[in-house]
């Protein structure tokens, strides 16, 4: 049979929501819309004009930024190495931290009373800046890379853990009943049951936070960290703008060495 053709008319018109379903959104937009409002005078939005009317220093600078001075790449290149094996072996550490943190946050593994407890210290890692954690740890060990490494370990173990517990939260009951119904112990029902189903989603969450510290780990060395951060720092004092220019040119390179490694590694997974 030959399908009759539709008219304009026999076309249903698109769903409307009415004022109480549309309630919700307006109250969401317009607090948003508010807060922009509020926000304008504290954040100083008026200094946009500054842009333009002192375009000359801008200038001034960027013509010293646009020659960077490469005598000393050898330095900068293995600070920057020295950077990301500090990212390494921060988002390293995190992973081993993240990994029970995060079984013990997840609602449908872990009981009340030791899943809330846990969500607040998690919470509480990832609210604290690196820099203040890695100040603490330069008062604890001293200036050196060490410092650095437990900053962005502490830090990203609290990040990794909400990551991973949402990805346990989000698995499917069934490979853990099966287990289950061998006889298997809690213990058991998490290695067999649980880890094969979120393994692939929590090496993504890691390689991205690697990329994420390698950043991370050069505005640690502004405080003495180590790695090219601290070059970085010395060479901004000293308004040696062609260095700084250098410099930037080897973090980006670096970093986007890193995100296309991270990325390959990454399509693997999926």
């Amino acid at each position: 049979m030959v399908a009759e053709s539709l008219t304009p008319a026999d076309i249903p018109p698109p769903p409307r929501r009415n004022l109480a379903q549309q309630a919700p959104d307006v109250i969401v937009w317009g607090g948003v819309l508010l807060l922009l409002v509020v926000a304008f005078r504290p954040v100083e939005m008026g200094h946009f004009s500054r842009l333009f009317t002192n375009s000359d220093n801008m200038r001034q600078f960027g013509q010293e930024f646009l020659k960077p001075d490469f005598t000393h790449l050898r330095l900068y290149a293995a600070q920057m190495w020295l950077t990301v094996q500090i990212a390494l072996w921060g988002t390293a550490l995190a992973v081993i931290l993240a990994i029970p943190f995060g079984l013990a946050c997840a609602r449908n593994i872990a009981p009340f009373w030791v899943q809330q407890p846990m969500r607040w210290l998690m919470n509480l890692l990832r609210s604290v800046p690196d820099l203040v954690i890695g100040t603490l740890f330069i008062v604890a060990v001293g200036l050196g890379p060490f410092a650095g490494v437990m900053a962005l370990a502490l830090n990203t173990g609290g990040v990794l853990a909400k990551l991973f517990s949402e990805a346990v939260e989000a698995i499917d009951r069934g490979p853990i009943e099966g287990v289950r119904a061998t006889g298997a112990t809690p213990l058991q029902e998490v290695v067999w049951g649980v880890i094969p189903q979120v393994a692939p989603l929590w090496t993504s969450y890691a390689l991205y936070r690697f990329e994420s510290n390698s950043r991370s780990a050069t505005v640690l060395g502004l405080i003495g960290a180590g790695g090219i951060g601290q070059v970085l720092f010395d060479s901004l004092n000293a308004f040696d703008y062609r260095a700084v220019s250098a410099i930037a040119v080897v973090i980006v390179v670096a970093v986007t060495l890193i995100d296309i490694l991270s990325q390959a590694l990454r399509s693997r997974l999926m």
